[in-house]
């Protein structure tokens, strides 16, 4: 029996060792990365907070709160931004391609775009280390149909990407909430409210409306427009948490960034900090708890009605959990989702992982549903033309419409960050512009060696537009406009 335990205890000793050899690789692999730069350490001035929301009431104030923010980082990032780093491609070289301040509208800020008699309001919230430049197409067009909409920058967005390091998701949700006091205050109590919400800001849209069914006093909000919510993330960004906090310890710094890359995008930070990861994991827990709080067998009732838009190949959040945690516990209430299918045309498809794109299919084929399906998809395998295959909620009959539109040339998915872009966008669009007013990064074709870029390969191959933008703006009126 010591034999035994003496052996156990040796196991256990090796295992802790092996453990603890892997932890010290990791944490030595995470300090190789490059160097951090005074985008990534600095602190600016104080961000809008939660615990400011009794002290700052009206928009007027959270915008006075990002001016100061905005002038502290061209006061103290931008001088500081070293020789070797003043690059044609550096967010934060004064007068770079990427610096924001050479567009007609630094589109990192608030938007508010005013209606004289409006037929309602828009809410519009971004994602995750985006700005309100992925709302602006949105914005514009529902503004143009009569819509007073508000594209609100969220704390720690639009700056540094160090503004994320300290940012809590309540930050978030407090600014929604101002956001919608706002603009209920502008539109009075009978016009319509909608909610457009894009990754992040699609939880934050969820949440929104959770707090208020559950009893929280907030404006009424009649309808949410989700587009590539961040329901669901991975796991893996709990565990992160460990890594945040030892990035708190003198030489760590860098363990406080999962990714840190070069700058070169206006409008989108391109390092991600370790601590956003960990919020946009508390709060899809938090939606998931609330859900399962108020679902008394049924179904979640009293929500406003949901149109959700998801890609079915989406690398930064887990797509199903659209399903599996927010429409599938939802009571039948005129919600929807609209699912863009991976390219199946024959020359796409030799491309795609096995089982690419296999929980949409599944989808279409299940039991009735609460919600009612809609699944752009290819006519045929042999055609880049696409028809919406659609199912209402409750029934088990399937249909089909066509779009109208085909898949571009060597597009084989849309991805997480291409669903809010047209593809006429100036950055982000299917072709260059004749006049490009800073930098575009939307289909440049490069060929050369491996290496040698300083953009990362990777981010050139990522899908930055919609070519289904028309369709989803299409339904996306038509949905403000059945009130």
């Amino acid at each position: 029996m010591r034999i035994l335990k003496h052996l156990a205890l040796f196991a256990a000793y090796g295992l802790a060792g092996a453990v603890l050899a892997l932890v010290i690789a990791y944490v030595a692999y995470l300090q190789s990365r490059p160097d951090l730069k005074p985008w990534h350490t600095v602190r600016l001035a104080a961000e809008f907070r939660a615990a400011d929301r009794d002290r700052v009431r009206t928009l007027a104030e959270y915008q006075a709160i990002e001016e100061r923010v905005f002038a502290d980082l061209r006061g103290t990032v931008y001088p500081r931004t070293a020789p070797a780093d003043r690059r044609r491609l550096n967010r934060y070289f004064a007068g770079s391609l990427a610096d924001p301040a050479g567009y007609r509208r630094d589109w990192n800020r608030t938007l508010e775009l005013a209606a004289p008699n409006p037929r309602g309001a828009v809410l519009l919230l971004h994602g995750l280390s985006d700005s309100p430049y992925s709302m602006r197409p949105l914005a514009e067009r529902l503004h143009a149909e009569g819509y007073r909409t508000l594209a609100l920058r969220l704390p720690g967005h639009g700056t540094a990407p160090s503004g994320l390091v300290h940012a809590q998701w309540q930050d978030w949700a407090a600014a929604a909430r101002l956001g919608a006091r706002h603009l209920r205050g502008r539109i009075g109590a009978d016009l319509p409210l909608y909610v457009v919400g894009y990754s992040t800001g699609g939880a934050l849209a969820v949440e929104y409306a959770l707090a208020r069914r559950a009893g929280e006093d907030l404006p009424r909000v009649d309808g949410l427009i989700l587009v590539s919510a961040a329901i669901g993330v991975s796991p893996v960004a709990a565990l992160a948490a460990w890594q945040a906090r030892l990035a708190a310890l003198p030489g760590f710094e860098k363990l406080a960034w999962s990714s840190i890359g070069p700058e070169f995008d206006p409008f989108k930070y391109v390092s991600f900090a370790v601590n956003a990861g960990v919020q946009i994991h508390a709060l899809t827990t938090e939606i998931d708890a609330r859900i399962a709080a108020l679902d008394k067998g049924g179904g979640v009732e009293g929500m406003p009605r949901v149109l959700a838009f998801q890609s079915a190949a989406d690398a930064t959040v887990d797509a199903g959990a659209l399903v599996r945690v927010l429409l599938g516990r939802l009571a039948p209430a005129g919600h929807e989702l609209v699912a863009f299918d991976v390219n199946r045309h024959a020359e796409a498809a030799p491309l795609l992982a096995p089982g690419t794109g296999e929980d949409v299919r599944r989808l279409l084929v299940a039991g009735p549903l609460p919600f009612a399906l809609s699944v752009i998809t290819n006519r045929d395998p042999h055609s880049a033309e696409t028809v919406a295959q659609y199912r209402p909620a409750g029934t088990a009959t399937t249909g089909a419409d066509p779009v109208g539109i085909a898949w571009p040339p060597g597009v084989f998915s849309l991805s997480h960050v291409s669903l809010p872009f047209p593809p006429s966008d100036p950055l982000y669009g299917a072709a260059r512009p004749a006049v490009i007013e800073g930098v575009y990064l939307g289909r440049p074709e490069l060929l050369g060696e491996r290496g040698l870029l300083a953009v990362p390969e990777s981010e050139l191959v990522r899908l930055r537009f919609n070519p289904f933008f028309s369709y989803l703006e299409r339904r996306v009126l038509e949905f403000v406009r059945l009130r």
